[in-house]
């Protein structure tokens, strides 16, 4: 048996640098990819919006505020004040002084075309008794991003990080081309499902392959300023597109250009090394890196990955040899611990992310606005967040973003009707406390979860999370019946999510677990 010592991936690799030309375009062209991830997962906002609207009446009428006045024999009447339902109107009659009884509305619904030209709510009229179908086609999305926070891991694992990444891509990038072309709301649905599902697993498969060929110091910018905001730009761009294009169909024509502008970029993005070694593909790792290195213009040693340090590395001894299930996950009573919290506040904090992202049009003002102030709000937090992670302990920032977010979405409460104003400012400032948890929940719990059962633990946990964010769009729709409902909810959520997070242990400038013997313990 060699006796010489066993390397990690970072340390064999440590003589690239952390920010050498390589790894700079690595950063730049994956964090580029989550754009469109960004673009696609809020599209909802805008595609599924209702506009105002009114009954549609089969005779000449003028419309005045809520109400329709109707010209009869000389005389005038108002065709219903409830947007859904209208008076019923006898025209064989030669008297209309007496009450007038109310219907559905029969012949169906005129949209206001001032904010957009057509939404899928005017499209197919999911209005009154089919309004329910608007929050189900958007938790669709969100089951397809459920099965997909499922599967992207394993097929990572079995075929590629790359291949993944770029089929995924093309599933996000051509179904809602094809998406655009909707006949009816169940084909809309169905590719709406397929959407979500290539929406994550595109966006996890870059920050896998991302993190796999950077240094510890390069991962931790690339996943906070990096991949994060890149997320968030895609968001902000999202409401400048639909405010230029007020269709739904051209505005999910223009969420595929950044994915076809991204194609070409197979031949420029390599593998992950980490994963052909896994695979005993020592000889592809080794040019990859020997590849990094002339770009990077550092000199490589004559052999990168020692054939008896890469068999150390894949075929340790004893825990690491066991085959784990997901049962491991709560076998120990630390890893039930760990696996509880994180499902918990990864549910927490999902639920009211994306819930208050996807409530932006349910708020007074400029939707367009509104929506693109919610980004750049998003992406100011990322940044500070990269500031301040390694400054304050992980529970106590969590905590406190949390804490920070519920307390001002409960506060809406003490805000009145008529201020406007003022009820936007809290929900978007709370939106930033939440913003700033998301954006490090994933590293949290990379830092928590041992490498045996990691990409169990984070799938676990992560399709938890969408979970929650199923359940968000029928919590919004609780505004329907009164518009503070939906914050105080997302408020409780949030100070119940932080009071939990508290029990997590500090796991700054830690070495990362490898084995469930290694994990910390839950405090308490």
């Amino acid at each position: 048996m060699s006796s010489r010592k066993t390397k990690d991936f970072d340390e064999i690799t440590a003589f690239l640098g952390d920010y050498g030309s390589f790894q700079i375009l690595m950063i730049v062209l994956l964090s580029l990819s989550t754009i469109m991830c960004g673009y696609t997962g809020m599209i909802v906002v805008f595609v599924s919006d209702t506009p105002e609207h009114h009954c549609k009446v089969s005779i000449n009428y003028t419309h005045k505020a809520t109400d329709v006045e109707v010209s009869f024999r000389n005389q005038s009447i108002w065709i219903g004040s409830d947007s859904c339902s209208r008076y019923t109107l006898n025209r064989s009659s030669t008297d209309i002084g007496g009450p007038i009884d109310t219907e559905p509305c029969l012949d169906g619904w005129v949209f206001s075309t001032e904010r957009y030209t057509a939404t899928i709510v005017s499209e197919w009229d999911l209005v009154c008794h089919n309004a329910w179908m608007v929050p189900f086609t958007t938790s669709l999305f969100f089951v397809g991003v459920l099965i997909g926070s499922f599967v992207s891991g394993h097929f990572s694992d079995r075929f590629g990080r790359k291949p993944v990444f770029f089929f995924t891509l093309a599933l996000q990038t051509f179904t809602p081309l094809i998406q655009a072309t909707s006949v009816s709301w169940l084909m809309f649905c169905i590719l709406n499902f397929l959407r979500g599902l290539g929406q994550i697993s595109n966006y996890i498969a870059s920050f896998i392959l991302g993190s796999e060929m950077l240094s510890p110091t390069a991962r931790m910018s690339y996943a906070l300023l990096g991949h994060s905001v890149g997320f968030g730009v895609g968001y902000a761009l999202l409401p400048l597109f639909a405010y230029l294009i007020r269709g739904w169909r051209m505005l999910l024509v223009a969420s595929a250009i950044p994915g076809l502008l991204f194609i070409p970029t197979w031949w420029v993005i390599p593998e992950s090394p980490r994963w052909l070694l896994q695979k005993g593909r020592v000889e592809e790792a080794e040019l990859i890196i020997r590849a990094a290195a002339k770009r990077n213009q550092v000199q490589a040693p004559e052999v990168i990955f020692r054939a008896d340090e890469c068999l150390e590395l894949m075929q340790n001894t004893g825990e690491e040899r066991q085959t784990y299930t997901y049962l491991d996950l709560i076998r120990t009573p630390n890893m039930r611990n760990i696996t509880i919290l994180s499902v918990l506040i990864w549910t927490a904090t999902s639920m009211v992310f994306y819930g208050l992202s996807l409530n932006t049009s349910n708020l007074n003002g400029n939707v367009y606005l509104t929506c693109f102030i919610s980004a750049v709000i998003d992406i100011v937090v990322y940044v500070a967040t990269w500031m301040l992670v390694n400054r304050v302990q992980r529970p106590t920032y969590m905590c406190s973003a949390m804490m920070f977010c519920g307390i001002m979405l409960l506060v809406i409460k003490l805000v009145p009707e008529d201020m406007h104003v003022m009820f936007q400012v809290f929900a978007l400032v709370g939106k930033a406390g939440v913003s700033s948890a998301y954006c490090i929940i994933f590293m949290i719990f990379t830092e928590l979860i041992p490498t045996v059962v990691r990409n169990m633990g984070l799938g676990v946990a992560s399709a938890a999370g969408r979970i929650g964010t199923i359940i968000c769009p029928f919590v919004i729709y609780m505004g329907v019946y009164s518009k503070i409902l939906p914050y105080i909810v997302f408020g409780t959520i949030s100070i119940m999510a932080a009071a939990v997070s508290m029990l997590l242990p500090d796991t700054r400038n830690s070495k990362l677990p490898d084995l469930i013997s290694q994990a910390k313990h839950i405090r308490g």
